[in-house]
Formats: structure tokens, sequence, C-alpha cells
């Protein structure tokens, strides 16, 4: 059984993780999704994820969404924390149980205000995962250059509008749009069936429509 595996969300910070992980010898890894994603993203994971990657689903979905509105576009931390509670921190403890891990590597840094331990960069919470973000210390540059020297493929979200602020996300997650008319917005010009999809089960969404009729 495996000892060490490392979190692959397929954002900038773990991809460079995954290849300084692989390089020391830790090929096993694991991304946890709902079905809130973008389907785009969805599609680069596909064509780029590591062959050793688990794929954990939290079940999250429209329906979910529909039934929990304040969950949809947070505009404070408190709403935003619960996303990765609910999905990345249970996913990730789910595998790290089934698998008896010792220890679940990051690629969580101090300059994105990213919790990553007490004096140290490697804690265990109270479900007992220990979690270790070798990269804390490393800086925007120096996360870039090596992606740019090392010609790392990125996922289209960081293409699109805030990708760099909003890094990889289920697309209800998304932040800093100011108002829920915004994210819409933001949204359908990323992939319009996605709130035409979501317009059958949110009124916000429904609306949006109408506007551009």
């Amino acid at each position: 059984m495996p000892s060490d595996t490392y979190a692959w969300s397929g954002g900038k910070d773990s991809l460079v993780l995954g290849e300084l992980c692989r390089q020391a010898g830790i090929s096993l890894c694991v991304l946890v999704i709902c079905n809130l994603e973008y389907p785009a993203f969805i599609e680069w994971v596909n064509a780029h994820k590591p062959p050793e990657l688990s794929i954990i689903n939290t079940g999250q979905d429209i329906k979910w969404l529909a039934a929990h509105p304040q969950m949809l576009f947070p505009q404070n931390s408190k709403y935003a924390s619960m996303w990765f509670q609910i999905v990345q921190h249970r996913g990730q403890s789910k595998y790290y149980k089934e698998n008896h891990l010792d220890m679940l590597l990051l690629g969580r840094r101090r300059t994105d205000g990213n919790y990553v331990g007490r004096g140290d960069n490697v804690y265990t919470n109270k479900q007992g995962v220990t979690r270790y973000s070798p990269l804390s210390e490393w800086t925007h540059e120096q996360m870039l250059a090596y992606i740019h020297y090392h010609n790392l493929e990125m996922p289209p979200i960081y293409s699109w509008k805030n990708g760099y602020l909003c890094g990889t996300h289920p697309w209800p997650a998304r932040q800093w749009t100011g108002r829920v008319e915004n994210a819409w917005a933001e949204i359908y010009e990323i992939d319009s069936q996605v709130v035409h999809q979501a317009a059958g089960h949110i009124q916000s969404a429904q609306d949006f429509l109408n506007k551009l009729k």
C-alpha cells in the first residue's frame, strides 16, 4: 500500500508539485472533483492527467446546489472555504484513510495565504490526516519560471477572466465577481451551456438568460 501521495488539482502549483514528486519517486496522486466542474477543465484533465492519478468525486450536483443557494458564487471567505471543506478536504480524507497513507503532499504556498502549518509546513488535522506542503516558501515568480522552463501545459482556466486569481474551482465556487449577474456573465463567456443547464434549477441563471433576449 502507498505511504505517500500528492494532491493533484491541475492547478499551476500542483503541476510543479507533481513534477518534483515524480522525480523523487512519488507517482501516486489524487484529484478531488464534484459534478459541477467546467466541462473544458474535465476535458483537459482527461488529456493531461498523470497516469497514476485516482479521481474522487464527492457528488455535489446542480440539484444539490439549488438546495444550498448560499454556496453559489461565495462573496466571503466563509463559504469559499466551505467549498474546500466539502470537496477537496472530504475527498482527500476519504482517499487518505482508504489507502492507509502516512502523508499527503500539497502544493500550498504561504504567498497565496494558504495554511500550511504553524511554524512549519506540515500539520495533522483532527481527522488524523497529515498534510505536507514542500513548496510553501516558493514565490509566484519561481513557480511560473518552473512551469515555463519545463514546458508544463496549464489548464484553460488560466486563460479565462481572473484565471490566476480564481485558480481551479467548481464553477459555482467562482469568486471575485462582485454580483451574481457578473458571475453568470463570466461563466456564460466560458461555456454558455453551463448557464443554460443551471437555468432549469436556479432562478438567477434563468434571470440572466432572460436579459439576453
